[in-house]
């Protein structure tokens, strides 16, 4: 289920990866819980920053800054409050879902740290232990999307209940008492204040956190033990996803919370709000696998819309870099799964008539979502040498030949992005088009920054000898035959595409340092009201000190890392808009931002849109069950919902009918409920 809070992460820094895992665990070790309560033990002991420990910091902060941090009784909560719980919504998952068993999945790269925030927290295999597996206050329901006065409709996660007071610009939030922590410890809303000392502190190292926690909320009221009211500087149409996409922070777990966080707690595992955890030191086996082991008492296990989720009792996740490799270990029925998004695994590797799908041992699983879209895409750096000429960027644009990555490399399966924000309904730009493949004008482009001539390669060189030669790197293995593609039809306009291919968490960490000059890439981006721009387009996010006094670009400027502005971009009519944006509380003021945001965009031509893939295809052994109607509306991967459910007798019986010959009727499920014209 992609929830708001998920959001959050996600647009922090999250690049979409697509990756995934399986491996082996040794059961002989002591568990992380016991290690946990003695490591928390001499922590609140040892204290952090100056021998203080994480919440003396807190409680001094929140001292420091009594225009934020308010503390009342519940006498002072108004008492004409309507308050909601989201009780007549429908619930998600299938009552027919068994819990047990373990799943075998894979990722391509082991993660650098176990840290879901700071330097290098942002790999492919966050989303298991925080993006698709914690709870916020509420969550957005996954299936029923339409919009009412007050914007989505949530249903019940640590929250019980909330209210809008729409005149104070405040929402009231009231704390299940039976929430906990996944180590037992409660939830209160002494954690909900902790997340705005933590995530406002420098020592976390992530501005997106810190400019977020620090500039969207007014302030922040505790009354009791499990209610507590965020304020907001304006009455914004999706203030409920703001403040019910939020989640807690363990004050418990952060008593040593110091200048040394990255380090000290880089391979900690926190307790979260979601069922899963790292339960054993053994569960880690440093570049090789995880695994995640399902809480048993977790306290949300029979609560209604999860009490059908989170099925499995383990999750192994196994590094496997190469994808060819990966596939092959799914044939072979060590991994449960496998993405078949790209045409190549759908039509050939695992066509219909394999014998796997034929004899009915593996399924074939065709899901049309209805999502906004991954910014598939070439990323520009504009802090290179060559891309700050906005020639060369438009000439790129019209070197790359992304309809016939289209038509040969999707056999015409995908559809052409168009924009940087497609998917979004009336926010998307109705009449902007991407440009298209145009030999004649990439050269005309290239010609006006100096490049006139070919050499005997065919790659254009100016005055100086320098050939036009540009580096592109991803982290998608992959789709390096999708990109001998580009790289091919570049050539015939002059350019020279030097295909870099890293490993996921490699190329995540060269774009984060703004060392790229070229990134395929793309940015999940959750099921939000209305795009967002600050993160990825305002200059903060782009250099140091990105302009002087009179406004003009800073030539002593050096790039900012650790942010999501790939692009370099710097523009200060793009700051005012974004700006305007970010404080509208007019929908239709929104909006028009927005498309001119969107027409900016376009002029500065730094980022070339890529695809739109408008389904998710999967193959999964045939013990692997999935609800009726396949996964929810807003869903972006198989697992990610986590609605599947093992049944161990059918993966007995099918190891059994592969052995002796048996076969089952073939199962190629597609579900169109949510497909577009």
């Amino acid at each position: 289920m992609n929830r708001t809070s998920q959001t959050l992460a996600l647009a922090a820094s999250s690049l979409l990866l697509l990756l995934c895992g399986c491996g082996q665990k040794d059961d002989a070790a002591q568990t992380r819980a016991d290690n946990g309560s003695a490591t928390a033990g001499a922590a609140n002991a040892a204290g952090g920053a100056g021998g203080l420990s994480g919440a003396a910091q807190a409680q001094a902060f929140y001292a420091e800054h009594p225009e934020f941090f308010h503390f009342k009784t519940v006498a002072d909560i108004p008492a004409d409050l309507r308050w909601e719980d989201g009780a007549g919504l429908p619930e998600v998952g299938s009552p027919n879902a068994k819990k047990g068993g373990t799943l075998n999945t894979w990722m391509q790269d082991f993660p650098r740290t176990l840290r879901t925030v700071g330097p290098d927290s942002n790999g492919s295999f966050r989303r298991w232990i925080l993006d698709d597996v914690t709870l916020g206050y509420a969550h957005r329901h996954p299936n029923v999307t339409e919009l009412r006065e007050d914007g989505f409709y949530y249903l019940p996660a640590l929250a019980d209940r909330w209210a809008l007071d729409r005149e104070n610009r405040t929402v009231y939030i009231h704390l299940n008492p039976a929430a906990r922590w996944n180590d037992g410890q409660p939830i209160t809303t002494d954690d909900a204040l902790f997340s705005f000392f933590f995530y406002r502190s420098p020592h976390i190292r992530a501005p997106w956190y810190n400019n977020f926690y620090g500039t969207k909320y007014a302030g922040i009221t505790r009354f009791d033990a499990h209610t507590f009211a965020l304020h907001f500087h304006e009455l914004r149409p999706d203030i409920y996803s703001l403040a019910l996409g939020l989640s807690p922070t363990p004050t418990h777990f952060y008593a040593e919370f110091g200048e040394d966080f990255t380090e000290r707690y880089q391979w900690r595992v926190a307790p979260t709000t979601g069922p899963y955890t790292i339960a054993r030191d053994s569960d880690i086996a440093k570049g090789r696998s995880i695994t995640l082991t399902r809480v048993k008492d977790w306290w949300a296990r029979d609560q209604k819309h999860f009490r059908y989720r989170f099925n499995a009792d383990r999750i192994r996740i196994s590094v496997i870099r190469d994808s060819a490799k990966a596939f092959e270990a799914f044939r072979k029925g060590d991994l449960d799964t496998y993405g078949l998004g790209l045409a190549e695994d759908w039509y050939d590797k695992l066509p219909d008539t394999a014998p796997e799908v034929a004899k009915g041992y593996i399924q074939k699983i065709k899901f049309y979502n209805d999502t906004p879209r991954p910014t598939y895409g070439l990323w520009m750096n504009q802090a290179t040498p060559l891309l700050a000429n906005r020639d060369i960027r438009l000439g790129v644009q019209h070197a790359t030949n992304w309809q016939l990555v289209i038509d040969k490399f999707s056999r015409g399966d995908w559809s052409r992005m168009q924009t940087t924000a497609d998917g979004y309904g009336d926010f998307t730009h109705p009449t902007l088009r991407a440009r298209g493949y145009d030999i004649a004008a990439a050269l005309a482009h290239f010609a006006a920054a100096g490049f006139t001539r070919r050499g005997p390669d065919g790659i254009l060189v100016n005055d100086q000898g320098q050939r036009l030669s540009i580096q592109l790197t991803t982290g998608y293995e992959h789709f390096k035959d999708m990109l001998t593609i580009l790289q091919e039809e570049a050539i015939k306009a002059g350019l020279d595409l030097r295909i870099e291919i890293l490993d996921g968490t490699a190329a995540w960490k060269k774009a984060q340092e703004k060392k790229h000059e070229i990134l395929f890439a793309a940015f999940n981006v959750g099921a939000e009201m209305f795009p967002r721009y600050w993160e990825t387009y305002h200059s903060v996010n782009a250099y140091d000190a990105p302009f002087t006094a009179d406004g003009q670009p800073n030539p002593a400027r050096k790039p900012k890392p650790q942010t999501n502005n790939l692009l370099s971009i710097a523009r200060p009519e793009i700051d005012a808009m974004i700006e305007a944006y970010d404080r509208s509380d007019d929908l239709g003021e929104m909006r028009r931002l927005a498309h001119r945001l969107e027409e900016a965009l376009y002029d500065d031509a730094s980022f070339s849109p890529g695809f739109v893939t408008p389904f998710i295809r999967s193959g999964a052994w045939r013990w692997l069950r999935i609800p009726e109607d396949g996964n929810v509306k807003i869903a972006n991967s198989f697992e990610g919902s986590h609605l599947f459910w093992i049944e161990p007798e059918l993966k007995k019986e099918t190891l059994d009918a592969r052995k002796s010959g048996k076969t089952f009727p073939p199962a190629i499920r597609v579900f169109e409920q949510y497909r577009k014209p």
